[in-house]
């Protein structure tokens, strides 16, 4: 695809495609605030559900950008992850599930 031109050069398409890799990023890295405040009401570090939720809406979203970019890079970098967000998910409510059958 090469460099992103300029937005006075970008068609309606493309710049809908950049707004929605920005939203995109801004999901993802939205994870860490929501990490970090839960971490301070805790007066701990803790890994609240939403971390990993955002974690897979956000990398989901920006593998579709990196296909659409065509970025093999951007591609093999959020692609797996995909994996191991989806895997977390499933151990929190495998967790939640176990532990209310115990109570």
């Amino acid at each position: 695809m090469g460099a992103t031109p300029p937005p006075s050069e970008m068609t309606v398409v493309e710049m809908l495609w950049i707004g929605f890799g920005l939203i995109a990023q801004t999901v993802f890295a939205a994870r860490f605030i929501v990490q970090w405040l839960a971490s301070e009401r805790a007066g701990r570090s803790v890994i609240p559900l939403a971390f990993w939720f955002l974690s897979l809406i956000g990398s989901a979203m920006l593998l579709v950008y990196a296909i659409y970019r065509r970025d093999p890079v951007f591609i093999l970098g959020q692609a797996p992850n995909l994996v191991i967000y989806m895997r977390n998910l499933h151990l929190r409510y495998r967790e939640r599930r176990e532990g209310s059958e115990q109570a």
